[in-house]
């Protein structure tokens, strides 16, 4: 049984008990913050790591992303860089490569780390479907959902998916218009995938199937906000709203089939709406666990995006953010 199941069926785990202590939390609290969905343990059922609890009322987390690109793919640097994230305290780390081997690189990762490790199977679909000779919009669906499947089995303990990007949010973007459009990877990987196929987004409209491959491996599910601004301009507007009330909707029927889930937030937005948006979220996604990409409070300071976004997940944090995102060795749009 996944945590969430057992949590609501009023059983006290070991993982529960242990995150209860390192919180200075009553295991009962813990046990009905998981039944509510507002609190998540990230891990993955056969990975053997001290178990992490995210959400209401506990310490805010640190996530740090590494990676290897094309151009640079080197084991040993990544393996560098995930010790040196967690000698420096972060609480669970990402796994974003995009070059080279990168089963084997996800995998000496994930037996090295002594934290939950996350990542985002629609990057490796994508590499995998230039080696097939083909582009990623040529992907079937079963071609996603059987990278979905790897990673869990090689017990990685959270994944980014972008199901809340759909025909209508997609709409919503085009109607209102942007500066900066999809700046997300894996949220123009996906719309670029269903504009070139004339179809709604596979992970959306196949969820069940997604949520049957979570609850397998007691794997989370990280919401991914595709559609998160990619500067200040487009910061809360139509598209980034409508995609927050579908990931609100998937996550409540996340929690209703015994999957752990978490809602990614923006982004680019001006110090002065990182508040609403913290309150917007919660409402709308009913308390659920909120995984801050940033914010970038500035567009005019790149290479400084550790600066701009320690200012802003500072606020964040404050007024309730519950796992902050941080880019290790990798470029502004490092993250999900």
């Amino acid at each position: 049984m996944t945590q969430l199941e057992q949590a609501k069926k009023g059983v006290i785990t070991n993982e529960m008990k242990q995150v209860a202590l390192k919180e200075g939390m009553e295991p009962q609290y813990i046990r009905s913050s998981i039944a509510d969905g507002t609190v998540i343990i990230t891990k993955n059922k056969n990975h053997k790591i001290e178990p992490l609890a995210i959400g209401k009322g506990l310490a805010t987390k640190i996530n740090a992303n590494i990676g290897s690109s094309q151009d640079k793919v080197n084991l040993k640097d990544e393996l560098e860089k995930l010790h040196a994230a967690v000698n420096a305290g972060a609480d669970a780390v990402m796994d974003l490569s995009t070059g080279g081997k990168i089963d084997e690189i996800r995998k000496a990762i994930i037996q090295e780390s002594p934290v939950p490790i996350g990542t985002v199977p629609i990057y490796q679909a994508a590499l995998e479907a230039v080696r097939k000779g083909k582009s990623l919009v040529e992907l079937e669906a079963d071609e996603i959902f059987e990278i979905i499947e790897k990673h869990a089995e090689d017990d990685v303990d959270f994944i980014t998916v972008h199901c809340g990007i759909t025909q209508r949010s997609l709409e919503r973007v085009k109607i209102e218009g942007r500066l900066m459009g999809i700046v997300s990877r894996g949220g123009a990987l996906t719309a670029e995938w269903m504009n070139f196929n004339k179809k709604e987004n596979p992970l959306f409209e196949q969820y069940d199937r997604l949520l049957t491959i979570a609850k397998k491996y007691d794997m989370t599910l990280s919401l991914g906000d595709g559609l998160r601004p990619g500067c200040l301009n487009d910061a809360t507007d139509r598209g980034q709203i409508e995609e927050l009330v579908t990931l609100g909707e998937l996550a409540q029927k996340a929690v209703s089939e015994d999957v752990q889930v978490m809602i990614e937030g923006p982004g680019h937005m001006p110090l002065n709406q990182i508040e609403a948006n913290i309150l917007l979220q919660k409402r709308l996604c009913h308390g659920a666990p909120f995984y801050v990409l940033g914010p970038l409070v500035t567009d005019i300071a790149p290479g400084y995006d550790h600066i701009t976004s320690a200012i802003g997940g500072a606020i964040a944090g404050a007024a309730g953010a519950d796992f902050l995102c941080y880019v290790t060795g990798m470029n502004r749009y490092g993250c999900p």
